[in-house]
């Protein structure tokens, strides 16, 4: 069996570190090439976001200040007359997933 040579580049094995250094301490920026996008937030049916609501025990009122979306808003989401979009979606499903941390806020 042949034994292969191994050529260490002191340059590689410095960049080596302090990416790992950066990634550890989060000084690295990250950008599309370096990170996987999470997929979009699911769509929350009127039916689920009374469900969520009524699991967290809230008011309606109480429910749309913790979202930072007006009463009418909220209200309207669980009628039908309008569905939740964007930012709203991603904060609804991590408040399906963990409720302790819309309350926490």
């Amino acid at each position: 069996m042949k034994k292969k040579t191994l050529t260490l580049q002191p340059e590689d094995l410095v960049r080596s570190v302090e990416e790992v250094r950066d990634a550890v301490t989060g000084r690295r920026k990250l950008t599309l090439r370096t990170t996987t996008l999470p997929a979009p937030a699911p769509a929350i049916g009127p039916r689920e976001l009374k469900q969520l609501r009524t699991r967290l025990k809230m008011s309606q009122p109480v429910f749309a200040a913790m979202l930072n979306v007006p009463v009418v808003t909220a209200i309207s989401w669980e009628k039908g007359r309008r569905n939740p979009s964007g930012a709203a979606l991603r904060l609804l499903e991590i408040a399906r997933q963990h409720p302790e941390i819309l309350t926490a806020a």
